[in-house]
């Protein structure tokens, strides 16, 4: 039986079970609603298209920038053009090769997706993640594709960059013709993972921004089901929100080798400078404490490394990470540079200069913004230092990557006389806010 689009119940919801593989952490103090698990959300309950709306390839920036009424003017253009081409058939999402994409009303952040599709000889589809395109699906026996990669199989993030990770998959996993695939997605920030039938065919990848390629996803946005050139057949589409200890989790657990903790989670051995303006709390964080500040930096002195740490900031919090700093001096000119830990969020920071908020090299480089999780959450955050060049990459977004020996314009103006230092020690520049740290991780580069 066919129908269109018309009115339904709500379906009940199955809960899916997600697993990253063990993790080592010496302080866990997740709130309970940083560690709850939401339940899975049912995103086509099998009746109608409730919760979806039409939408062609179209740029979300743009789409953002029209007033409210154009933009739900466009909307519904799409959403009755894509009635004739979308329907329902025993359950089954069924599209004709033509139309607009189908789009979820609802948008998500970090989430785990799970659906099943089946297609024709021919087809190309693929599956758009926060607006962005694709998860590809496609015919991998049509051999005028093969130049461009049909033969090595469905899944991979096909519109990242020739030669970055995730674009091809790691192995061929689709079912014949007439066979349903079964497909789970885990994205936290950018950060992306794919099953194709049980099999792993992207590995924590970061998925490129389409329409933007020099910055990250945007935060969040809808999940698209993209079709074109034959028939393609969709069912048991699910979605399920990560918490933020478990995306935290994801983003911790990619990756481990050659990382040594620089934290014990009870004492500040192997620290020097400010030790008495710190604190380790009875969960195991390094905490600044409140009124005081300083630097806490380690021991050792690094040249090229990845550092890897949880922060969480209070309200209005303010720190930072100092790169390659001496012993004395202010790490925010004196070191490599002091990249900002801060909450963007806090009403006295509206209107300082964009290098200085949270990820900034400060006074000298801008982080994007918009990607910390709620003041009083943890958030994940990696930094890797490579001779002059600096990537910040926070809860799997990259943020910041820039080439410190090629910035010339500072802030006010003011010099920045320790930006080309070859090493030095890494630490935390306290300024009087308890801002805290945890399960802090170094790898050298060699």
């Amino acid at each position: 039986m066919k129908m269109r689009f018309s009115s339904s119940l709500a379906a009940c919801v199955t809960s899916l079970c997600l697993s990253f593989g063990p993790s080592v952490s010496y302080a866990e103090e997740p709130t309970s609603a940083e560690s709850a698990k939401p339940e899975a959300i049912e995103l086509f309950n099998g009746t109608d298209l409730d919760g979806w709306h039409g939408q062609v390839h179209f740029d979300p920036y743009k789409l953002e920038e029209m007033s409210a009424e154009d933009r739900d003017a466009k909307i519904e253009q799409w959403t009755k053009e894509a009635r004739q081409h979308w329907s329902v058939e025993d359950g089954e999402l069924v599209n004709d090769g033509h139309g607009p994409y189908l789009t979820t009303d609802e948008e998500y952040t970090d989430y785990e997706l799970n659906l099943e599709y089946k297609t024709v000889a021919k087809a190309d589809s693929g599956i758009y993640l926060k607006g962005s395109p694709q998860v590809q699906i496609w015919d991998t026996t049509d051999e005028s594709k093969f130049s461009i990669g049909a033969d090595l199989g469905s899944g991979g993030l096909w519109n990242n960059s020739k030669g970055a990770p995730g674009k091809d998959p790691l192995v061929h996993a689709d079912q014949p013709f007439g066979e349903w695939n079964q497909v789970r997605i885990v994205q936290v920030g950018a950060r992306t993972s794919v099953w194709l039938n049980g099999k792993q065919v992207v590995d924590k990848a970061i998925m490129e921004n389409y329409w933007r390629r020099d910055e990250p996803l945007r935060p969040r946005g809808p999940i698209q089901l993209q079709t074109h050139g034959g028939e393609i057949r969709w069912r048991n589409i699910a979605v399920r929100p990560l918490a933020a200890q478990e995306a935290n989790e994801f983003l911790a657990t990619r990756d481990t080798d050659d990382f040594a903790f620089l934290t014990d989670g009870e004492t500040l051995n192997g620290w020097v400078g400010a030790v008495n303006d710190y604190e380790v709390t009875p969960e195991g964080s390094i905490r600044c404490r409140a009124g005081r500040g300083g630097n806490l930096l380690t021991q050792d002195e690094y040249s090229d490394f990845v550092v890897r740490l949880y922060f969480r900031l209070p309200p209005g919090g303010n720190n930072g990470l100092a790169i390659r700093a001496s012993q004395d001096g202010n790490p925010a000119y004196g070191a490599m540079t002091e990249l900002q830990v801060l909450d963007n969020t806090a009403a006295k920071y509206a209107n300082l200069d964009k290098r200085q908020y949270h990820g900034s090299a400060y006074g000298m480089a801008a982080a994007k913004r918009g990607y910390l999780r709620p003041v009083g959450t943890w958030n994940f955050q990696q930094v890797r230092v490579e001779g002059s060049t600096i990537e910040v990459e926070l809860n799997g977004n990259v943020i910041l990557k820039t080439d410190l020996s090629k910035i010339d314009d500072y802030m006010a103006g003011s010099a920045h006389p320790g930006k080309d230092r070859k090493s030095g020690h890494f630490g935390f520049a306290g300024h009087n806010d308890p801002v805290e740290f945890r399960d802090v991780t170094l790898r050298v580069i060699e």
